[in-house]
């Protein structure tokens, strides 16, 4: 089966091919109904193709922006400054803990660099905010890699929403 992704290259991802080289090179034999020894053929099939492949075809088509549920790193947490760096590992602690694919940034660079850097280079699904409001109000204020301010809302909210969205494999 060929492909052709966003860029126009075509792959071949799925193959069912006849393999005559390989059971003579292995010297196979096989004994028929009629008692000759003969030598079999291989059939190869590959649904996916090779893996590196399929991936480069994936990684190509999603352009590094995978679903929450397929993303290497699901979830970034950036500190707005070191004066809530503690609110933050805690935050850190409890997704980790739910499972979930998560990197605190301890960074000091500004928070604005912080963020293009999650969405443009990691290209994380969702990074968390964490401000003196939200340390403050025990919530954290989400974004999305497209630009999306969720706004404020309870980690425990958040983590029901990605979870769910990770089971039911949503984009």
């Amino acid at each position: 089966m060929n492909v052709k992704p966003a860029v126009g290259a075509e792959y071949t991802l799925s193959t069912c091919q006849l393999d005559f080289c390989l059971p003579a090179k292995f010297d196979l034999r096989y004994i028929d109904s009629d008692g000759a020894e003969k030598c079999p053929v291989v059939i190869h099939r590959a649904i996916l193709g090779s893996l590196d492949r399929f991936m480069a075809y994936l990684i190509e088509e999603t352009k590094g922006r995978f679903p929450a549920w397929l993303a290497p790193l699901q979830v970034k947490v950036l500190p707005v400054s070191e004066k809530t760096l503690d609110y933050a590992r805690e935050i850190y602690n409890k997704l980790a803990d739910a499972g979930l694919r998560v990197q605190l940034d301890e960074s000091n660079e500004k928070i604005g660099y912080k963020i293009r850097l999650a969405q443009q280079e990691d290209r994380v699904p969702y990074m968390l905010i964490i401000g003196a409001k939200e340390a403050e109000a025990g919530n954290i204020s989400v974004r999305t890699r497209a630009g999306e301010d969720l706004g404020a809302m309870s980690l425990e909210d958040f983590t029901a929403k990605i979870l769910e969205e990770i089971r039911s494999k949503a984009k």
